[in-house]
């Protein structure tokens, strides 16, 4: 039998050309830029935002952006809600500078890893990206307090559980090894008797959090606040 046209030039310049099509898709769809436009939304809404020792920042992916009255919760703190949605540890990363240091926070909480696992990324991946943004973030504030949120469960990613403890057993490995770090565990608080995500506390899209999802952060942030 002759074999030779499944190996025609023909042919392998359309797989060359597939495999470039799909990296190229994917190195797209990882590039930090595709956030400038809502970066430098936030660094205009927070230009005249008070610097220093009394502020509080959060910020990560769409559980923090979602957290649109997350000042009413704590009314006694000077709060900057600096979440931009879809984003992932690598994102954060780029924006450090314009999302973070220049406001000079006395302590910043990160909710990043949840999209970066639902990406496929490895927790050895995200535990690399999260210790560089923590060195940047201590090497010019060294006094910042970092906190950590852990990965939420949701029913729409339940299927990545596993995944998701892993990273959270993770990050609070890392948080008691490092100075000026904690873990904060949402986790816990938002399963049922029976383990699972509580079917009352999100969207209709069963990943985004509603009030009472939100009520149930508050709760546990609230003990890392003063």
């Amino acid at each position: 039998m002759n074999l030779q046209p499944l190996c025609s030039p023909m042919i392998k310049y359309g797989i060359i050309l597939t495999l470039l099509f799909g990296f190229g898709i994917q190195t797209q769809a990882q590039d930090p830029l595709r956030f400038q436009e809502e970066v430098d939304q936030l660094t205009l809404k927070y230009g005249d935002a008070p610097r220093g020792e009394d502020l509080i920042l959060f910020t990560g992916s769409s559980s923090v952006k979602g957290w649109r009255d997350l000042s009413a919760y704590f009314p006694d703190h000077q709060m900057i809600n600096a979440g931009f949605g879809g984003s992932q540890t690598s994102d954060l990363l780029h924006y450090v500078d314009e999302l973070i240091i220049q406001y000079q926070p006395k302590k910043v909480f990160i909710y990043e890893g949840d999209n970066d696992i639902s990406a496929g990324k490895s927790t050895e991946e995200i535990l690399e990206d999260t210790h560089e943004l923590v060195e940047k973030i201590k090497s010019k504030l060294p006094e910042t307090k970092i906190l950590l949120i852990s990965a939420k469960p949701s029913i729409s990613r339940w299927h990545l559980r596993d995944k998701y403890l892993d990273l959270n057993q993770h990050f609070e490995e890392y948080s008691q090894s490092h100075e000026n770090v904690d873990y904060v565990d949402v986790w816990t608080t938002m399963l049922d008797e029976e383990g699972k995500p509580k079917a009352d506390i999100f969207l209709e899209d069963n990943l985004h959090m509603n009030k009472a999802g939100y009520d149930l952060w508050a709760e546990v942030i609230g003990k890392y606040m003063d």
